[in-house]
């Protein structure tokens, strides 16, 4: 299992490194595809055999955060309707964009400011 994760984990990132090296895409850009590349192919109904087979190797880059997303609005519209359309993405997600602003907090707490030179 852990093979297939590394695979699979490793092959999104040479994906991004070579937009990052061929085209005129900005990381943000790029970062923004990946989510929306999640969704997509979650949508779709390719992106959940993948992560099955592969486990965190799907889940962990920022697709697997698209997947998350197209996860928790499938799930909440089945349980709530059209509002799981609105909360359902918010409350799969939570957790994650959580951590990612405490910890970014904490760095900037913790780091030191000042202007490159």
């Amino acid at each position: 299992m852990i093979g297939k994760a590394f695979l699979v984990g490793g092959g999104i990132c040479v994906v991004g490194q070579l937009l990052i090296d061929y085209t005129q895409l900005t990381p943000a850009r790029i970062l923004v595809g990946f989510v929306v590349a999640g969704v997509a192919l979650t949508a779709i109904g390719v992106y959940d055999p993948l992560v099955e087979w592969a486990g965190c190797g799907g889940t962990i880059p920022l697709t697997g955060f698209g997947y998350a997303l197209a996860q928790g609005v499938k799930e909440a519209v089945a349980e709530k309707g059209l509002m799981g359309a609105i909360t359902g993405g918010l409350t799969a997600t939570a957790a994650g964009v959580t951590t990612a602003v405490t910890l970014g907090l904490i760095a900037a707490l913790v780091g030191k400011s000042g202007d490159k030179t």
